[in-house]
């Protein structure tokens, strides 16, 4: 049986994507270039997993040879910062308040695999989250989600930017949506103005001056002169927060896993110093902030 691609749209709906869209898988040499040159010029800071895997995200057939189509979802992640009553100034990026968003993108993308191989079990096919040697935002506006934003991330017309992105890649060829063409950022330097690093140049970010590195990736001691995290202790929001297409279109996610940890709302400052590393396997048990390690988190803790 040959399965449709507005069938997998319908559900990838069903399965809670806000989002998805399918794109040809082709060879992305302008992309592959672009990030090259990013890497050349060390904006990666130590993210050196971004250079050892380069050629397979730069070119998805690299990655996998019988690639011809590449569905691209967006899940909605945002649990709305203004209506929470945090009780302490220490501040986590959005995406970071519920559970690890990895599972819950995996378990969805793995589910809608299945259902395509039910009834075509002949069909090949591999899942995809932001572990992947994929550029999931290049294949997101070539499946028609949306453009890359001036602050990088992905925008969309009616979720702003605040979605995970993941991609099931296919061997079969469906309909294709076409590439999201517009740029609809403007004139606008929203987010470049408020980046308190300067990590945002128009479309381009310096990793190393970005808080969200600096929090999450960068092992050690900070840098002396990017040691200010502005009360960051788990990545950054900023960008995102003054974006008019967020305050605009952002929707508050209704998925559980997704709601605040208690401990993120009601610990005092005073609870956020005092944090011991038994506490914080204990809390971030199924957390991304896990990433960071007890030693990073309590650097980050200290440094505000």
């Amino acid at each position: 049986v040959n399965i449709s691609s507005k069938s997998i749209k319908k559900k990838a709906e069903e399965l809670g994507f806000q989002k998805v869209g399918i794109a040809k898988a082709e060879s992305t040499p302008e992309e592959k270039m672009d990030l090259d040159n990013w890497l050349k010029e060390d904006r990666h800071a130590t993210m050196h997993w971004m250079k050892k895997r380069k050629d397979e995200r730069g070119d998805i057939h690299t990655y996998f040879p019988e690639a011809k189509s590449v569905i691209s979802v967006g899940l909605n992640y945002y649990v709305g910062k203004g209506q929470k009553n945090i009780n302490s100034e220490i501040k986590f990026s959005n995406y970071a308040w519920g559970d690890d968003y990895h599972e819950i993108l995996k378990k969805g993308l793995f589910q809608l695999l299945g259902w395509i191989q039910k009834f075509n079990s002949g069909v090949k096919g591999i899942v995809c989250v932001d572990t992947s040697p994929v550029m999931d935002k290049v294949w997101a506006q070539r499946a028609g989600l949306g453009w890359q934003g001036k602050h990088t991330n992905l925008i969309t017309r009616d979720y702003g930017s605040w979605l995970f992105l993941g991609e099931v890649i296919l061997d079969v060829e469906l309909e294709y949506d076409s590439f999201f063409d517009d740029d609809l950022c403007g004139s606008c330097t929203a987010c470049i103005d408020a980046c308190p690093t300067q990590a945002l140049d128009e479309y381009q970010i310096d990793a190393g001056k970005c808080i969200s590195y600096l929090t999450i990736e960068h092992r050690g001691d900070l840098p002396k002169d990017q040691n200010n995290l502005h009360g960051w202790i788990y990545g950054c929001d900023i960008c995102q927060e003054v974006c008019p297409w967020n305050e605009k279109f952002s929707d508050t996610s209704d998925i559980p896993e997704f709601q605040p940890r208690q401990e993120i709302l009601e610990w005092s400052n005073e609870d956020w110093q005092n944090l011991d590393e038994e506490r914080f396997r204990k809390f971030f048990k199924g957390s991304a902030v896990k990433r960071t390690k007890y030693t990073g988190l309590k650097r980050n803790i200290i440094s505000n």
